[in-house]
């Protein structure tokens, strides 16, 4: 099962997939992107054997809504951490946009050191907490759309579109280090994540009333090309054959009597089995 879910502020992703585990009594259960616990909005959920696409649905860009709080930088980057420094702040509206577009495009980014990531086994928020001293990773991240929305006073609230691992917190120090200042993320909302939106969002207490909608493979795979199987070739599937087929897609969608069957990936002019999607 695949689910569309609004996490509220002040929990966890992973509380999101505890409930959503215990409700439907499964321990299989795994989110598609990490939530800030001060974040709020769209979370996609997948359960039992549907935790098999959560590494598809994760690949998709994602859309915010942030407000950074000028004149104060907190240990986490945002609001709930310990202020570590002040600073005033003296820029224009023109100068902020001009600010805010310079980030389009590719760029490296540095990981928050209150995040999960882990390296040498721990995850850097534990390294963080013992006041220990590590190398911050560096990734590879992209914004496709930046807005302002809002600049009043202290507060700047703006629209942004990333890819796959990019961090707000961190956009959100390094737009203030642009602007000759710090700040903080006040709020953060998640609007979008693929295809799927915030508005088409579950609330956690009516999933758990059992008045939810669930995502369907045709919504997940509608921009696959799908291929309908015929009796030997699906038998084939069932083996974990490779195929020839004439697409030179990534990934395509296999489907036989109207299921969808596996997914398949593309490797050196062939096709092989990358996600069986039926129980076995």
């Amino acid at each position: 099962m695949i689910l569309s879910v609004y996490k509220e502020s002040n929990m966890t992703s992973r509380d999101v997939c505890n409930i959503i585990g215990k409700h439907f009594k499964t321990k299989k259960v795994g989110h598609t992107g990490t939530l800030d616990p001060l974040a709020r909005g769209l979370l996609i959920v997948c359960t039992n054997k549907d935790t098999k696409l959560v590494d598809i649905l994760t690949a998709k860009k994602k859309e915010y809504i942030a407000t950074i709080k000028l004149g104060i930088k907190t240990d986490t980057l945002d609001i709930t951490g310990n202020i570590i420094e002040r600073s005033n702040y003296n820029f224009t509206k023109e100068e902020l946009l001009r600010v805010l577009n310079s980030f389009l495009g590719k760029s490296k980014q540095q990981v928050p050191i209150y995040s999960a990531i882990k390296i040498k086994g721990k995850k850097l928020y534990e390294y963080a907490r013992n006041n220990i001293e590590v190398e911050l990773p560096v990734r590879d991240i992209e914004i496709y759309n930046i807005e302002l929305l809002e600049y009043k006073d202290d507060l700047i609230t703006f629209k942004v579109e990333v890819s796959k691992g990019t961090y707000i917190r961190s956009l959100i120090a390094d737009i203030c280090s642009k602007l000759g200042t710090v700040g903080v993320m006040q709020s953060l909302l998640r609007t979008k994540q693929g295809d799927f939106k915030v508005e088409d969002a579950n609330k956690i207490e009516d999933i758990l009333n059992d008045k939810y909608t669930v995502i369907s493979y045709d919504t997940v795979f509608k921009n696959y090309p799908i291929v309908n199987l015929k009796e030997m070739e699906y038998q084939k599937v069932l083996n974990g054959v490779k195929m020839d087929f004439a697409f030179k897609d990534d990934i395509i969608a296999l489907k036989y009597n109207n299921l969808y069957v596996a997914l398949y990936k593309y490797d050196m002019g062939v096709y092989k089995m990358y996600k069986y999607l039926l129980t076995k």
